[in-house]
């Protein structure tokens, strides 16, 4: 047998097998496309692990004490929650030189933001409605609350005890983080007066099957960006941010403190953040990006659209969302417990 000949035939060397990234995050929040991009150029394989609410997240965090996961994407208030129960890295800044490109006041906003994570997206709750099936424009929170006769068992809200009280708390001219009980109180009412006329507590689907864009749902407490989207199946969708103002959101992307990649983790946070990728994520998800580089790079239809860069005028009457005392958190989870049963 020639030996000499057996090496000849043997196969040629099996290239490097992928590195795993899970990413725990929102459904429709990512661009396969750089998705793509990124595993190709890092050799890299991105698995999805998806949640339907923030709520839910934490209970996949707390099943699996914070393993499981590589990149974790929060909002801001969990950033030093999850932070203080060990979940989190703190960010090699070194490692994420895009970082350069980020606005202060999103990396700010919350505590131990800047140290934790690195913001993904911003916006706002608004009021997304059906102009052809609704008689007269809305442009208030009140009239969400306090709706005609048309619009009985055809609103949808956020099923989150945040954003809920947050509008009741607008209408009435109070802060989003009110900590005034008797304040808490008359918010609880006017949702009480809303309930008759709400079909579902949920987060609506995106897709052409969503509820508003076939006229099962007529209006509907939404995220800016995702009124956007469904647009795209059904121009009829109105979208307002009201004149009392809004809350204002910030999602984070974290690195978990249990991840064996975290050099990739922030590769891949890098990665997001070159100007050129968040400019073509921010196009993807109808967001507001906080790279102030890549906002050069926006169509202008999209940098000064106002239901995504809201006015002056109306980001000075919004609020983001700030730690609260226990007892109000407790009064705050009583009313929504009640008005969700």
């Amino acid at each position: 047998m020639n030996l000499n000949c057996l090496a000849y035939a043997a196969p040629p060397a099996s290239a490097p097998v992928a590195r795993e990234l899970v990413f725990l995050t929102w459904t429709d929040y990512m661009d396969p496309a750089l998705i793509e991009a990124f595993e190709q150029q890092f050799n890299a394989r991105v698995r999805f692990a998806y949640y339907a609410d923030d709520p839910a997240r934490d209970r996949m965090m707390i099943e699996s004490e914070g393993h499981g996961y590589d990149v974790i994407l929060v909002t801001g208030l969990e950033i030093d929650v999850y932070r203080k129960r060990g979940w989190l890295a703190p960010l090699d800044e070194a490692l994420i030189p895009n970082l350069e490109h980020i606005g202060e006041r999103w990396r700010n906003a919350y505590t131990a933001a800047s140290a934790y994570s690195v913001p993904y997206a911003w916006g706002t709750l608004g009021i997304a409605y059906r102009s052809d099936l609704v008689g007269g424009e809305i442009n208030h929170w009140r009239q969400l609350l306090e709706p005609g006769k048309d619009l009985r068992g055809k609103i949808t809200m956020i099923k989150d005890y945040r954003d809920i009280l947050a509008v009741a708390l607008k209408a009435l001219n109070y802060s989003v983080n009110s900590t005034d009980l008797q304040e808490l109180d008359a918010a609880a009412e006017l949702l009480w007066t809303q309930k008759p006329y709400v079909k579902t507590y949920s987060y609506m689907s995106l897709t052409e099957a969503s509820e508003l864009v076939t006229g099962e749902v007529l209006a509907a407490l939404m995220y800016n960006g995702d009124a956007l989207m469904l647009q795209e199946y059904q121009p009829a969708i109105e979208f307002v941010i009201p004149a009392e103002g809004s809350a204002l959101w910030v999602d984070y992307l974290t690195v978990a403190a249990s991840s064996e990649r975290k050099e990739l983790a922030l590769q891949f946070i890098n990665f997001l953040n070159d100007p050129k990728n968040a400019a073509q994520l921010a196009e993807y998800t109808y967001m507001a990006t906080p790279n102030k580089s890549a906002e050069h790079l926006l169509p202008a239809a999209f940098l000064y659209n106002p239901l995504i860069y809201p006015s002056p005028g109306v980001l000075a009457k919004s609020e983001f969302y700030t730690s609260l005392p226990p007892r109000v958190l407790h009064a705050r989870n009583r009313i929504i417990a009640q008005i969700l049963r």
